[in-house]
């Protein structure tokens, strides 16, 4: 029978009410939306097409991490045959690789079981296949050894270089404060960053576009660096200009005493002396331990805090430092002194990031965007009803009234979820619309054919329902399934459009079936009619 417990009533309309009341955060100005309880501040976030912001395309410099693997591969055979007492007389670069000569070749067997632990299996077997090594190892009778990274080794370095890239490019952003940005992998090399909302795309672009490479090293005395520039310097020292002036160079030794993947934190601040802005950084136990060490050893001597190959500062080691902790001083603003902090605390880049492509799209556009959305979903939703009405008349009116709550539920659960909506999400919306009333006409068409056959009013509608039901799960499931394929394999616009038509195709069963139902059997009890309005 044609019946709607009470109960399931107060359920319904409480399910419906807690919905449509997810919507209303988004009506309210800022302020009185912070005065609310945590949950209830959660609003849909407009995408980068809707309230403008930046879209930055950046791909990973590959040679640079084949000359830096390249440099690696190196100093690993170096101290490979260093451990095993291996005379060589020459080590140095062959093509894409690193080649060294013995100076017995007798040694030949025992270096080459030592260097083959330096090739390693690849553990992805979708890049280079199964067994795959990293490096190729050749060698002559004579005692010339060649050691050459293979392409499947070169593409997991880049892979991994990337995975690594993509999390520090996200700490970087949301250092900026920003809301809901979008940073994902682009085919094999890129990186796809969407900062919705930013106003400062200049400044984020000098965010992720750094490196951050931070070591702390000594000054070589050994000659002036005038000297060294103008004859060269010593093998184990190079030249480095200042970050503020690149003019002013500095004689550097290439060993690292402690490198920025010891810091753990860093913080902008002021110099207690001169109040002018610095960075103040702490180490964990073993940057602490080496930073302790380093600064014993050569107090009186001047050492260098170098970023990305350039000096920020070389201050004289007055005492040592033994706190792990300390201060990076120079030129610096408060903006600059707050960026370098933020790169700092992020972590560096495994290797540069160029950017590709650059957009911003402004406010203004945006604007244009959402009236021109809002406009299609009034348009359609104005169509709808007035057809539903005109062909059903009073279950039309109701199906109009399921179709409001059937968007006011979307809308809610976007609220809820943080989702976040953009142009195509729109459209999403628009199509939805068009799929909740065809359920709706699915039960009515139905109900008219039982009425038609002769069944009584409570009858056609209860069969209408019942038979209607499976048709209306089949036919949800198949777009469900799509929706759930574009979500899954789809990226940005596509994904955002996804996930509105999953949402629209969830709450239609509700508003279509539940909802609809029980408007229609309040009708009935209401008015008890003898024939189908329609």
């Amino acid at each position: 029978m044609l019946h709607y417990s009470r109960t399931k009533t107060i359920l319904t309309l409480l399910f419906v009410g807690l919905g449509l009341l997810l919507v209303v955060p988004n009506l309210l100005p800022p302020e009185t939306r912070a005065s609310l309880p945590h949950w209830a501040q959660r609003t849909i976030v407009l995408g980068l097409d809707l309230q403008g912001g930046s879209h930055i395309l950046l791909e990973v410099d590959a040679n640079a991490l084949r000359e830096e693997r390249q440099e690696g591969l190196r100093d690993e055979v170096r101290n490979a045959l260093r451990d095993e007492r291996v005379g060589y007389s020459g080590l140095g670069n062959s093509g894409a690789g690193v080649q060294v000569r013995l100076r017995d070749p007798a040694d030949l067997d025992k270096a080459m079981t030592r260097l083959r632990q330096l090739a390693q299996p690849i553990s992805n077997s979708l890049i280079g296949g199964g067994g795959a090594q990293t490096l190729d190892i050749a060698s002559t009778p004579d005692g010339v050894i060649t050691l050459t990274p293979t392409q499947a080794g070169l593409d997991d370095t880049i892979r991994r270089a990337v995975d690594q890239s993509i999390e520090i490019v996200r700490r970087r952003v949301d250092e900026l404060g920003t809301t809901e940005p979008s940073i994902q992998r682009q085919g094999a090399d890129r990186i796809l960053v969407q900062v919705p909302g930013l106003q400062d795309p200049q400044r984020l672009k000098q965010l992720i576009g750094t490196t951050a490479k931070l070591t702390f090293r000594m000054v070589d005395l050994s000659m002036p660096v005038q000297q060294a520039e103008a004859t060269r310097p010593p093998p184990e020292s190079e030249i480095l200009p200042s970050v503020d002036n690149e003019s002013e160079k500095y004689l550097i030794e290439k060993r690292v005493l402690v490198s920025g993947e010891d810091l753990i934190d860093a913080q902008p601040g002021f110099d207690q002396r001169s109040n002018e802005p610095v960075v103040t950084f702490r180490f964990n136990a073993n940057g602490a331990r080496r930073f302790a060490a380093a600064t014993t050893q050569n107090v009186g001597k001047p050492f260098a805090i170098v970023l990305d190959n350039k000096v920020i500062s070389a201050p004289r080691i007055n005492e040592p430092i033994t706190g792990g902790s300390g201060q990076i001083s120079g030129q610096f603003t408060v903006e600059s002194a707050n960026n370098l902090a933020i790169l700092l605390r992020a972590g560096a880049l495994p290797a540069p990031l160029t950017i590709v492509e650059e957009r911003t799209v402004g406010p203004g556009l945006g604007r244009d965007s959402i009236e021109a959305g809002t406009k299609a979903t009034i348009y359609a939703g104005i169509f709808v009803v007035l057809f539903m009405f005109a062909t059903y008349g009073v279950f039309g009116f109701i199906a109009n009234l399921a179709l409001i709550v059937h968007v006011g539920l979307i809308l809610g659960l976007m609220s809820i979820l943080g989702a976040t909506m953009t142009l195509p999400g729109i459209a999403g919306i628009v199509l939805t619309i068009g799929t909740a009333v065809d359920s709706n006409v699915l039960i009515y068409e139905r109900i008219r054919e039982e009425f038609k056959g002769g069944r009584s009013v409570v009858s056609a509608i209860q069969a209408g329902f019942e038979r209607a039901f499976a048709t209306i799960i089949d036919s949800n499931s198949t777009m469900f399934i799509a929706a759930l394929i574009l979500f899954l394999m789809g990226s940005g616009p596509v994904k955002g459009f996804a996930v509105v038509f999953i949402l629209g195709i969830l709450t239609t069963v509700v508003t279509a079936v539940t909802l609809t139902r029980m408007m229609i059997a309040l009708w009935y009890r209401w008015t008890r009619a003898k024939t189908i309005p329609f």
